[in-house]
């Protein structure tokens, strides 16, 4: 597996690495903005990205990797504001890792990341199975969903969503109405053994719900969870709460 690690800093891109080695991953090393996003024209299968670069802010960095490719990126870090890792989840990052930390964490998070963007993810059956058993676009409302292409239009206009954002709003939607629990949430889209915030949730209900251009497309179940609904159908209530 072939990481690009775009870190400013040789005193811990140089033991990360020779750590990373030890693991048999193989690192390409970039020490700005720029040379990383050329990088990536190498097509790495993982981006290790600092936020704090000399020639660009790394959250810019990610808005640019994320805008035309789907690798998946986790964030290394020495700020401590929570706003700025809910901003790089928004943007599309798929973990964020503060300094300092453990080689042997980070490998953990690659792994992680690896396997939730793998395609290994299982989710419920679609509301509206296609007929012959041919894959086809789930229809709710305004909002079609397609499986097969990764792809979601409303009212008939494409909505680009980041592999994430797509991957819970397939999980929500295949069962409609109900209400999945925020650990029911993370251990299915994120991962059994996620390691970051559950503000990550949040951040990406949040996503979604801007870009679905209505926020009652997502309902929140106080205490509990979240659920997805068809606003103005069937008397549903047209709030987020």
């Amino acid at each position: 597996m072939r990481l690009l690690l775009i870190e400013d800093d040789d005193r811990i891109a140089g033991p990360l690495t020779e750590g990373l080695g030890r693991y048999g991953f193989t690192v390409d090393h970039a020490r700005t903005g720029a040379a990383g996003l050329a990088g990536t024209e190498g097509a790495p299968d993982l981006v290790l990205l600092d936020l704090g670069l000399p020639d660009m802010d790394g959250l810019d960095v990610c808005r640019s990797l994320r805008a035309r490719s789907a690798v998946p990126i986790i964030m290394i870090t020495a700020r401590r504001e929570e706003a700025d890792r809910i901003v790089g989840l928004e943007l599309g990052a798929d973990d964020y890792l503060a300094k300092p930390f453990g080689v042997r964490e980070l490998v953990a998070r690659i792994r992680a990341v690896t396997r939730r963007t793998s395609g290994e993810l299982t989710y419920p059956a679609p509301a509206r199975p296609a007929a012959a058993g041919v894959p086809g676009p789930q229809v709710l409302g305004a909002l079609e969903i397609n499986r097969r292409t990764r792809q979601v239009h409303l009212r008939g206009e494409e909505v680009a969503l980041t592999p994430r954002e797509f991957d819970l709003l397939v999980f929500l939607a295949g069962d409609p109405g109900t209400v999945y629990s925020r650990q029911q949430i993370m251990d299915t889209v994120w991962d059994p053994h996620f390691f970051g915030p559950t503000k990550t949730l949040d951040a990406h209900v949040a996503a979604l719900r801007r870009k679905l251009g209505d926020p009652a497309w997502i309902t929140t179940a106080r205490g509990v969870g979240f659920r997805l609904t068809v606003p103005g159908a069937d008397g549903e209530p047209g709030a987020a709460g």
